[in-house]
C-alpha cells in the first residue's frame, strides 16, 4: 500500500483553458493568489451561475497554476492556444499524480509501442492496478469512477493530445516550450505522447 495518497478531486471542469489564462494574467499584474482569488468572487470574473461555482472553479485552477513557474505563467499568457493547451495539461499532471501516472504509464507508453488507441478499458485496468496500492481508490463509487474518467478524457482532447474518437496524437512541442519544461524537472516531458529522438537531449 502506498503512503502518498492519490489526490483525485478534478472531477470539477476539465482544462479551464480560458479561466487559467485569465487567472494567470491577474497573477502577473498581482503577484498574489490570495488577492486573485478575492478578486474573482468579489467580481465574478469566471462567470459563473452560482457563487459556490465560481468558488470551486477558482479554487481549482489557482491549485493548478501554482504548479507552474513564473516564466512558465507567463509563457502561457504569452503562448499559441496550443502551447497553452501543453502547459495547462503540464499543470494538471503536476497537481493530481494519479494524472501524471496515467499519462506516464498508460497514454505515452501506447504511444511508444505504435498502439494508436486509448480506450476506456485502458483507464479502468489502470484504476484497477493502481487500486491494489492505493486503498484511497477503492472508496470511489462506479459513478465517480466513471465521472473521472470522462474528465481525463476530456482533458486529453481538449489538449489536442487525443481525438474525438480517441486516437492518440502526438505532441508537437515548441523549442521554446521545451526549453521551458527542460528548466523545471526534465521527467515533465514524460507526460506527453512523444518518441525520444523527437525530443533533443533526453533520454528515457
Amino acid at each position: 500500500m502506498s503512503n502518498d495518497r492519490y489526490s483525485m478531486s478534478f472531477t470539477t471542469g476539465s482544462l479551464f483553458h480560458r479561466e487559467s489564462v485569465e487567472l494567470a494574467a491577474l497573477y502577473l499584474d498581482l503577484g498574489d493568489w490570495n488577492s486573485i482569488r478575492d478578486k474573482v468572487v468579489a467580481e465574478n470574473l469566471l462567470q459563473t451561475r452560482t457563487l459556490n461555482t465560481l468558488k470551486r472553479v477558482c479554487r481549482e485552477v489557482i491549485s493548478r497554476l501554482r504548479t507552474l513557474s513564473p516564466g512558465e505563467l507567463e509563457f502561457l499568457v504569452e503562448g499559441s492556444h496550443q502551447e497553452q493547451a501543453y502547459l495547462l495539461w503540464l499543470a494538471v499532471c503536476r497537481r493530481y499524480r494519479f494524472i501524471a501516472d496515467f499519462a506516464v504509464e498508460v497514454l505515452r507508453e501506447r504511444y511508444l509501442t505504435l498502439k494508436s488507441d486509448l480506450t476506456h478499458e485502458d483507464f479502468d485496468s489502470f484504476f484497477n492496478r493502481k487500486s491494489e496500492w492505493h486503498l484511497e481508490l477503492d472508496e470511489i463509487t462506479p459513478a465517480t469512477r466513471g465521472k473521472l474518467r470522462q474528465v481525463l478524457f476530456k482533458m486529453l482532447r481538449e489538449a489536442d493530445l487525443l481525438t474525438a474518437n480517441n486516437t492518440i496524437q502526438a505532441a508537437m512541442l515548441s523549442p521554446r516550450l521545451l526549453d521551458l519544461i527542460h528548466q523545471g524537472s526534465r521527467r515533465d516531458i514524460l507526460h506527453f505522447p512523444v518518441f525520444e529522438f523527437d525530443v533533443k537531449g533526453m533520454k528515457r
